[in-house]
């Protein structure tokens, strides 16, 4: 296989977040060799619709997808929360390889301890995610 080629898309919202786990993902995919692009949205709602856009022009071999949604008074959280991770699983259905780096939290210290390359790294473990999806599409079709 070539070099795969990912887009990663964030919701750099939450910037101390969003830049741990830009770092994280981008550690992880320079580390497999595979190259990738960025772009940011504005929230994590935004994120679904972008990789399917991204999806038509046929460029990219997966996504990462990066942001985050923190619990407040409302019931907010539960709608971006639910229909960002409900959109990307849809996508993934139709065969999208996505690493779902969204961190749903109910407060910002979670999602940093979540988020930080020194901790949990979930950037990485979304770029590893897409990239382990990329793999397995490209035996599964191989062996057609």
């Amino acid at each position: 296989m070539e070099t795969p080629k990912l887009l990663i898309v964030e919701a750099p919202y939450y910037a101390d977040i969003s830049a741990e786990l830009a770092a994280g993902a981008i550690a992880a995919l320079d580390a497999a060799g595979a190259s990738h692009e960025r772009i940011a949205v504005t929230g994590a709602l935004e994120i679904p619709g972008v990789i399917s856009l991204a999806a038509e022009c046929g460029r990219y071999d997966g996504y990462v997808a990066l942001g985050c949604v923190i619990r407040g008074e409302t019931s907010h959280y539960d709608i971006v929360a639910g229909e960002s991770a409900r959109a990307l699983m849809a996508l993934s259905l139709d065969g999208l390889p996505i690493g779902n780096g969204i961190l749903t939290c109910d407060n910002g210290e979670q999602a940093l301890a979540r988020a930080r390359v020194s901790e949990k790294n979930k950037g990485a473990d979304a770029a590893n995610a897409a990239l382990r999806m990329i793999e397995i599409r490209e035996e599964m079709f191989s062996e057609s």
